[in-house]
């Protein structure tokens, strides 16, 4: 945060000041009292299983110089203790109000997969002409987008603000609060449906990205998917689609492999521009075609774009590829859908081998009553696109085995409930010249396995 104080925080959030001064100056939010950037006003958040207010001491010793309480009413202190009625609440009202003071425009980004590559190729595409900030790591919740903004500063010119959503009216909640002039949707797919019910549910929740859509912004939306290819932006908004079919305003042709990656060509209107990626798999062909979207609205030559976004090679955990010891390792262990599982698949198969195709999958979490069905549908995916080996970690990755063995029995299979087996198993069965995909939800942990590896 930047010229905020302890006056503003009260003004922000309607608090009421138990102790301290207001003229304390702010440059920080934490939520995490063992983590201090330097100037700190700390939010004790209440949830499910801790409260967060019993750690105002520990966030005081690491260098917290105010904090919000929603558990006191008086207070004896020279630091500021700033009263609210809810913290989380007044967390989201401070950053509402710190997005009023910055003048920059932002782009949100939301779907169902792909959020957070599409934002980041976003962001390198931006970056030909422009300052640009984006969210770091994975703070797209109710309680992420608020500190996100307040890292904002006034030498940034633009910002990609990734939206998430894990339940009904969060999405509503955040983009009201970041007030974006862009809006890009990825796609709807069956992320959280286990919270929502169906993919329609996941469309209106999506398009609610919309609450926070400035006048006269633009809702940037994927052609190619079958939900969204003939939705409109809310009235006094433009709508741009984005895809590889004539539906769409930005449009890749001719798209192919060359060396393993994707090459197309980017067509806007008479703009052609042929691109070649530095990242591997069909589906970054979209999210690339999103970025120069997003780009060419905001001022920037296709070209120009295109140019910077060729160079992007990726990050931590998604889709990352190294060489070690011999062997080609894929690291897509971030998270899991069936789309990405199934992009992921792709990018195995289409690395030239020297030696086998290792598929190491663990389970897909919040797929909801379907999840064994969309496991057992990967196993089918597998069956047509062979690889020489299928690991896998988890209950529900069973069904992918099981439908391995009933469509392509010639494929061998392994099954493992934890990592420790798991790990021990592959540091046996692995050999120079294999290529690995390491694919699974985060939460199965797969990655600390992928990172033994490479």
């Amino acid at each position: 945060m930047e010229h905020m104080t302890v006056k503003e925080i009260l003004l922000a959030a309607g608090g009421r000041l138990l102790c301290g001064s207001e003229d304390t100056v702010l440059e920080h939010i934490s939520i995490d009292s063992r983590n201090m950037k330097g100037n700190d006003l700390f939010v004790p958040l209440i949830g499910e299983k801790v409260d967060a207010h019993r750690f105002i001491d520990q966030a005081f010793g690491n260098g917290a110089v105010a904090v919000l309480t929603s558990r006191h009413d008086s207070m004896d202190s020279e630091k500021p203790w700033i009263r609210v009625e809810d913290t989380k609440k007044a967390l989201q009202a401070v950053g509402s109000y710190y997005r009023d003071r910055l003048s920059l425009p932002l782009v949100g980004i939301t779907g169902s997969v792909g959020k957070t590559t599409t934002r980041e190729m976003v962001a390198c595409a931006l970056s030909a002409r422009l300052t640009v900030f984006k969210t770091p790591g994975n703070h797209n919740s109710q309680v992420g987008v608020p500190i996100t903004l307040s890292e904002i500063t006034q030498k940034d010119e633009i910002g990609v603000i990734e939206l998430g959503m894990s339940e009904p009216g969060e999405l509503t909640v955040i983009a009201k609060i970041a007030k974006i002039q862009m809006a890009v949707i990825t796609n709807i797919g069956v992320t959280h449906i286990e919270q929502l019910g169906s993919k329609e549910n996941i469309l209106r929740e999506k398009l609610t990205i919309q609450d926070g859509l400035s006048e006269g912004g633009i809702l940037i939306l994927n052609g190619d998917d079958a939900l969204l290819k003939d939705i409109r932006a809310k009235e006094g908004c433009r709508t741009i689609y984005y895809g590889t079919g004539e539906n769409s305003d930005y449009r890749a042709e001719d798209v192919h492999l060359a060396e393993g990656f994707p090459a197309f060509t980017a067509v806007h209107g008479t703009e052609r521009v042929p691109m070649r990626l530095s990242v591997m798999g069909s589906h970054n062909v979209l999210n690339a075609m999103a970025s120069l979207a997003v780009a060419r609205e905001s001022g920037i030559p296709m070209e120009e774009a295109a140019k910077t976004l060729e160079e992007f090679t990726g990050f931590k955990s998604r889709q990352q590829i190294y060489d070690s010891n011999g062997m080609t390792i894929i690291d897509d262990t971030y998270n899991a859908s069936p789309v990405s599982m199934k992009a992921g698949l792709e990018v195995l198969g289409s690395i030239a081998k020297a030696g086998r195709r290792i598929a190491v999958l663990a389970d897909m979490k919040e797929l909801g009553e379907k999840s064994p069905e969309f496991h057992y549908e990967i196993g089918e995916y597998i069956a047509e696109h062979p690889v020489d080996l299928v690991v896998v970690l988890g209950e529900l990755s069973k069904e992918i085995v099981r439908a391995v063995k009933e469509k392509a029995p010639g494929i061998v299979t392994r099954e493992f409930m934890d990592l420790e087996s798991l790990t021990a198993y592959l540091k046996t069965e692995f050999r120079e010249g294999d290529c690995v995909l390491f694919k699974g939800s985060n939460s199965m942990n797969l990655g600390s396995v992928a990172a033994v590896f490479h």
